[in-house]
Formats: structure tokens, C-alpha cells, sequence
């Protein structure tokens, strides 16, 4: 298996959003590719997130290489009248298949552990998508339901809702 590591975003970046985000094939079951203006903007939100204490996107390298391959981070969301950290991730096409998504989301799930100011962690992908609910199994995620989840803003869709505690070890 391909050896990861996650490293705090930063500015040099966006070269690798603009290749997560911009893609056609890649925002299949996220509404579709983000505009220029848009992955500028989330860049930049990206770069101020560690500012606000809970919410952390990390760059995805292969170890060997140094080779940004993807993006995976976790941030807090409301859902149900409750406060929890919802988690993401995005492997550049040539590199999935390998494990490198489930690796680098089990690094996010640790480093939110390190000091939880949540006691659950959701994720909620496409009911489409196979192989992000393949992860969530994976890692121990229980599935509550099937549910209408709103992404990006003003785009319904449907999801599987994948609980963790991380609480529990």
C-alpha cells in the first residue's frame, strides 16, 4: 500500500484545487466542477481555517514523493440541531484505488481525536458514490440513514449519513 502523509494547507496548493475542484470527473457526485473564482475563494478559506480552532484541510502528499495527490479535512457542521465535525476527501483520479483515501481519512479522523471538540464526526457522500461509502465502512463509520443533504448551496441531493464517535477507540 502507498505510504501518505497530511500536511496543513497552504498557499502552494492551488495548483492541486484547481485540479481536485475543476474537474469534470471529479465533482461527479458534488455538483459539478467549481469555477476559477470559486476554487480561489476556497483556497483561501482553506488557508484560514486552522485560524478558527475546529476545522482543518490538509494537503494529501505521497510519502515517497512529496506528490500532492488529493485533499482530505474536517470542519464543524450543525446537522440535527447538533454540533459535530463533518469530514471530506478528494484522491486525483490516477491515484485512486489504492487505499490513499482511506489512509489520509484515518489521518484526519486521528488528528481530530487529538483533542475532539466534538464527540461525532459525520460524512455524508452520494449514495452514488460506492467507493466514498466503501471508506466510511472501512474506517468503522455506522450508517443512520439515507437522507437529502444540500451541496453544493441550492443543489439537493441524496447521501448516506456515516456516523463516527470518536470517543470511542
Amino acid at each position: 500500500m502507498v505510504d501518505v502523509l497530511l500536511q496543513p494547507w497552504s498557499e502552494g496548493d492551488l495548483p492541486l484545487l484547481q485540479k481536485l475542484l475543476g474537474d469534470p470527473g471529479m465533482m461527479e457526485y458534488l455538483g459539478g466542477p467549481e469555477s476559477p473564482e470559486q476554487i480561489l475563494r476556497r483556497h483561501q478559506r482553506y488557508l484560514h481555517l486552522p485560524e478558527e480552532g475546529a476545522d482543518h484541510m490538509f494537503r494529501i502528499s505521497l510519502k515517497a514523493s512529496d506528490e500532492g495527490v488529493g485533499s482530505v479535512g474536517h470542519w464543524k457542521k450543525t446537522w440535527r440541531e447538533q454540533s459535530m465535525y463533518e469530514i471530506g476527501w478528494l484522491v486525483l483520479p490516477a491515484y485512486q484505488g489504492q487505499g490513499i483515501a482511506t489512509k489520509a481519512a484515518a489521518g484526519a479522523i486521528e488528528h481530530a481525536r487529538q483533542a475532539p471538540k466534538y464527540q461525532y464526526m459525520h460524512a455524508f457522500p452520494s449514495v452514488e458514490n460506492p467507493a466514498s461509502n466503501a471508506i466510511c465502512r472501512k474506517l468503522g463509520f455506522t450508517l443512520l440513514e439515507e437522507c437529502q443533504f444540500e451541496y453544493p448551496p441550492g443543489r439537493s441531493m441524496v447521501v448516506n449519513d456515516w456516523c463516527l464517535d470518536l470517543l470511542e477507540t
